[in-house]
């Protein structure tokens, strides 16, 4: 037998309201997301948001006093590299199972999303490519 209307229509709104409820959770953790990561050499530690945005930038134990310029410099950007990565893998982790809702429930793809167009570089240096860690 066929679910009579009613009650198809109620699991489809149910099943709205989870996701937006989902999808709101997920905006609340991305909004108050934040990683910091040093650079290898440990002179450089910087804080980046959930839009890979630098947030903060110090410079540790003054080691920056007798580094090149060149030096310096890459050891920022190795810095701010390694957060914006492993900010890319917290964002996907979180919004990956909201891709993967349907009406019936977990779909078996990612619904159109392209992690690699949205993250570029940072998915093929970074294991996230293969999907979000538990």
């Amino acid at each position: 037998m066929s679910q009579p209307m009613e009650d198809r229509v109620a699991q489809a709104m149910a099943h709205l309201e989870a996701a937006e409820q989902a999808a709101a959770s997920a905006r609340a953790e991305l909004d108050a997301a934040s990683v910091t990561a040093r650079s290898a050499d440990r002179s450089v530690r910087v804080s980046v948001g959930a839009k890979g945005e630098l947030t903060s930038l110090e410079f540790l134990d003054g080691k920056y006093r007798t580094m090149a310029a060149a030096q310096l410099s890459a050891a920022v950007l190795e810095a701010a590299n390694k957060a914006r990565a492993e900010m890319a893998r917290r964002v996907v982790a979180t919004l990956d199972p909201l891709t993967r809702m349907t009406a019936r429930g977990a779909a078996p793809q990612r619904m159109g999303v392209d992690w690699e167009s949205l993250f570029g570089s940072l998915l093929r240096e970074t294991s996230v490519a293969e999907g979000p860690r538990r």
